[in-house]
């Protein structure tokens, strides 16, 4: 195996640990969700509301370990038929070496700036890579949306058959409940058709 074919399954193998990331990250966000309904449940708000914090913020989380293993999925296909089609550059081999330490690091910010030199090693760095990179940044801050704390914090009670008092912006009220009334309304609808088939 060749230094670059190595460095090639490192990325790949790359891949697939960020998707584990990202499960993992949504197992913590479901316990989580678990300790905010326990929580409603025994009248401990500001108890539930960090753990709602924490629920919003695996979410987030998860989702950026999955963008970045698409981003390293996307450079690992472009470096493979580099290999393939004999057009390693003397740069992309240097970027290569740098490549190991940083990837099991498992470190978002770096990887993404490694993935950065590799893209611009590529003539044609294709503009949905750029669009992730900001969607990244965007997303990678520690800072926990307010309404998604509130909204998921309702989505408890409610399971919980709990009815929670907070202040809520009057269109989320209204969007939540325009959300339930229109499942309900597509059982309702199936309820009907069944219905229909019998008689029928």
């Amino acid at each position: 195996m060749s230094n670059m074919e190595k460095h090639l399954f490192n990325l790949k193998f790359a891949t697939k640990e960020l998707q584990r990331n990202s499960k993992k990250c949504d197992k913590e966000e479901k316990t989580e969700k678990a300790k905010v309904k326990q929580a409603i449940q025994k009248g401990n708000m500001e108890t539930a509301k960090i753990h709602a914090e924490n629920a919003i913020r695996h979410k987030h989380q998860s989702i950026n370990f999955l963008r970045m293993s698409a981003r390293v999925d996307a450079v690992s296909s472009r470096v493979q038929t580099a290999v393939t089609m004999n057009q390693v550059s003397k740069s992309m081999s240097g970027v290569v070496k740098s490549m190991d330490a940083t990837l099991k690091s498992m470190n978002l910010e770096k990887i993404s700036a490694l993935m950065e030199k590799f893209e611009t090693q590529f003539e044609t760095l294709d503009v949905q890579t750029a669009q992730m990179e900001d969607t990244m940044g965007n997303t990678t801050t520690l800072t926990t949306p307010q309404n998604e704390v509130d909204t998921l914090l309702h989505e408890m009670a409610d399971e919980a058959g709990l009815d929670l008092n907070l202040e809520l912006p009057s269109g989320q009220i209204s969007s939540l409940a325009s959300s339930v009334a229109s499942t309900e309304q597509d059982e309702l609808s199936q309820r009907l058709s069944r219905l229909r088939d019998q008689v029928s």
